[in-house]
């Protein structure tokens, strides 16, 4: 089986409490993040600058296992859940890279709308296409860890 989309990153300070210990809310801005450059992965980069990709969050639920910590490099792993008439829905497992154990998953649903009216719009053909196939051995690599190997 091949590897899932990968993203790094790097935990810093600011995103700590005073233990060093990665606040809960940050994980969402991880997570996208991670299903940004996902989407990017996809050949999705273009269409989100311009709006003609729009979604919006409807739902994410985030269990957490054990903590991050400032300076860990954090692996986000992306997979596609489902794909439904106006909605898809991204998976997003972290671990502190190098180490298989999970610290951290995440399911969030998001609704294709017209960047307009903000109206729900269907997923079309050539998206569900790319979102059922991934982006399988790709990484992005924001935290210098792959070069640092």
């Amino acid at each position: 089986m091949s590897q899932p989309f990968r993203y790094y990153l790097r935990v810093r300070y600011g995103e700590c409490d005073a233990q060093k210990v990665v606040f809960n809310a940050r994980y969402g801005e991880y997570i996208d993040l991670a299903i940004t450059e996902f989407l990017r992965a996809l050949g999705y980069g273009e269409q989100m600058v311009t709006a003609e990709l729009d979604f919006q969050l409807v739902r994410q639920t985030t269990q957490w296992r054990a903590p991050a910590r400032y300076d860990n490099v954090l692996e986000g792993s992306v997979t596609t859940m489902g794909i439904g008439n106006t909605s898809f829905t991204l998976r997003v497992e972290f671990r502190v890279a190098g180490n298989p154990m999970v610290i951290c998953e995440s399911e969030t649903v998001y609704v294709l709308v017209d960047h307009a009216t903000l109206t729900k719009r269907p997923v079309a053909a050539d998206m569900r296409e790319r979102l059922e196939r991934g982006a399988p051995g790709r990484m992005i690599d924001h935290a210098g860890y792959l070069s640092a190997a």
